[in-house]
């Protein structure tokens, strides 16, 4: 973490509110907390069972209200409910929750449970409930829990679940381990970096030159027919409950829309913000004294005119923002630490502090750019978006209520059509369609593709969510997986053969011009007179873009390889060829992995084994009865 992100999150009021916010809506699986349940949730309807464990709305909407306030502290008023439900933030909370659930009865058959003293120990080690390390007492910490509309009772069973699911995970992954060895070579193949020269050649560029013939496409599709196989597909007859049919309906009062407003007037504001710059001196280790009369040297350079940006380029010690000459971009009051803030919003642009500022990070010369003043937009400048908001929410709320009622009525494919001429809805039938393909007429529907293919002939599914909505569907047709014949895919045969000559065009013009800059002293002078341009990276890791090639492990893998100042052969990729040289290497230290070795492990050993648990409650799921139902989940989300 960079001292900036440090400065961000050492607030005393992120450690007494937000703390206890994050003790009770932490996301199960990775990290590995649960979320929260509500005795004071808005209904009780059950909207999943796992093993006879209910999930009741209430639970679920609470979870989701706290992740959509998370979103909108970070992103603003531009995070609606509606683009969160786009981003299928709900199903992935509902997933969570189910995950949760599958957790704890799977932790029940291995006979792992929490005693009342593992909880009281595990509550008094949270920093939210100590001052000075000493627990702060009974009193304050249920005022603690009411300020979060949480009774012990809640918080205390949501630890449990916790530390039950904790408990689980090490008795099934404690045993796993990485040997020192394996895990330096990991460190030295992250951290190691490399400086290129690149001339590429992307066989975008040589489309234009390239065509197909017909013979071309015939004999490339003799020798690939496997590549062009038609898999399984389904035809199914549907009736779809369109919520953007609904949503047209739908009128939203303005008395709806002025208190939806007023309820959230923070989403619409902006509170004032102010752009600064900074160099930090850290103390840690170091004569206190010492460090501040370089800091006060510092502010006499800068106040007589020395470049603030070059300075910090060169002194600050805050890593992050050194690079960009000390640069702080805007933030607001209170996300930094409090000296911090309240020196730097006392400040007028182009203002350069007398002394040196103390944080526990150590002394800050501040200079202050610019200043916002807060703002709040009018309701007549969000009167649309609000509208907007509350009728898809309404709308999606309508078509829920519809689906499950119409789920009553039907049973058998002809109800479908009983059903939709008493709604005035039409019955209609998709194209044939493979398991990852879009539903003629419903666009992207992953469960109603998935549906078709487990549905027997002349079964109904129950309502299911699409794009559009909710739909039901029969299955009334299959088609059998198949070679094609080549009329049928030619165009898509065309494609590849233009593809693989384009492809084949850059490896011929990389290979034209890759002996001359091998053989040149100056690579960028040889690449500009072969009338190509060098393109120089940072230093990058492995996994970094190249530019305009992009993601490129063949090329990354080969200059790793190389020395210093040698150029490569042809690297062919997927999209390109490249011929690179290697500027410069920069390798992991032994003293930077002595440092990091206990960290780098922690992670990598985490990251093992929560993917070995995901495995593990993903077998043990396929055994458990799992019931979602899908309408009661959207009123929730609604």
């Amino acid at each position: 973490m960079t001292t900036l992100d440090t400065m961000r999150r050492h607030k005393n009021w992120l450690k007494w509110s937000l703390a206890v916010v994050c003790l009770a809506f932490v996301i199960f699986y990775i990290p590995d907390f649960l979320r929260g349940t509500g005795a004071d949730a808005a209904s009780a309807d059950t909207i999943a069972k796992v093993e006879g464990q209910e999930i009741t709305a209430g639970e679920y909407r609470r979870n989701y209200q706290a992740q959509l306030q998370a979103y909108r502290t970070t992103y603003g008023g531009n995070m609606s409910e509606q683009l969160l439900k786009q981003l299928g933030i709900d199903q992935q909370i509902m997933q969570q929750m189910v995950d949760e659930r599958a957790a704890l009865a799977e932790a029940d058959r291995l006979g792992i449970g929490a005693n009342d003293e593992e909880i009281r120990q595990r509550i008094m080690s949270y920093p939210a409930f100590l001052e000075n390390g000493v627990f702060i007492g009974d009193q304050r910490y249920q005022q603690l829990l009411r300020l979060q509309r949480m009774t012990p009772q809640e918080f205390e069973s949501n630890v449990r679940r916790q530390l039950i699911i904790e408990k689980l995970r090490a008795s099934i992954t404690d045993w796993l381990s990485v040997p020192d060895a394996e895990l330096e070579k990991e460190y030295q193949r992250r951290n190691n970096k490399v400086k290129l020269a690149v001339v590429s050649f992307t066989a975008d560029t040589f489309r234009s030159q390239v065509s197909a013939t017909d013979g071309e496409v015939q004999s490339y599709f003799d020798g690939h027919t496997s590549d062009f196989k038609i898999p399984e597909k389904r035809k199914v007859r549907y009736l779809l409950v369109d919520v953007d049919a609904i949503r047209g309906k739908t009128v939203i009062p303005a008395a709806d829309i002025e208190r939806a407003y007023n309820n959230g007037i923070e989403t619409y504001s902006t509170p004032e913000q102010v752009r600064a710059s900074h160099i930090l001196l850290k103390t840690e280790g170091k004569d206190d004294a010492a460090v501040k009369a370089k800091a006060e040297d510092l502010i006499k350079q800068a106040k007589g005119g020395a470049d603030f940006a070059a300075l910090a380029k060169k002194y600050s010690e805050d890593e992050d923002s050194a690079k960009n000459g000390g640069d702080l971009d805007y933030f607001g009051k209170g996300k930094m630490v409090p000296e911090f803030d309240q020196a730097v919003f006392a400040m007028t642009p182009g203002q350069i502090t007398d002394q040196p500022v103390k944080t526990q990070f150590g002394y800050h010369i501040i200079k202050l750019v610019d200043k916002k003043a807060a703002t709040t937009r009018s309701l007549a400048e969000v009167r649309q978006q609000i509208s907007d908001q509350l009728s898809y929410e309404r709308a999606q709320t309508q078509a829920a209520d519809l689906a499950e009622s119409l789920g009553k009525q039907i049973s058998k494919p002809a109800d479908l059509d009983k059903v939709a001429k008493a709604q005035g809805l039409t019955v209609q039938e998709s194209g044939f369609f493979a398991r990852d393909e879009p539903i003629l007429g419903l666009g992207p529907s992953p469960e109603a593709a998935s549906r078709a293919f487990e549905m027997k002939e002349g079964e109904v599914s129950s309502a299911l969510r699409a794009s559009r909505g909710f739909v039901f569907e029969t299955l009334v047709a299959k088609q059998d997986p198949y070679v094609p014949k080549i009329d049928e895919v030619k165009d898509k045969v065309r494609e590849e053969v233009v593809k693989q000559k384009a492809r084949d065009l850059s490896k011929q013009k990389a290979s034209e011009i890759a002996a001359k800059l091998k053989a040149a002293s100056d690579f960028e002078k040889a690449a500009k007179a072969a009338g190509v341009e060098a393109k120089t990276t940072e230093l990058i890791a492995r996994d970094a873009p190249i530019p305009e090639i992009g993601s490129a492990p063949a090329v990354l893998d080969a200059a790793f390889a190389m020395p210093v100042g040698s150029v490569s052969d042809p690297i062919p990729t997927d999209n390109a060829t490249a011929v690179v040289k290697v500027l410069e290497k920069q390798e992991a230290t032994p003293d930077e992995w002595k440092n990091n070795k206990d960290r780098f492990r922690e992670e990598i050993v985490n990251d093992r084994r929560n993917r070995f648990f995901a495995a593990y409650m993903q077998k043990a799921k396929q055994k458990m009865k799992i019931d979602v139902n899908r309408q009661a989940l959207q009123r929730a989300a609604s």
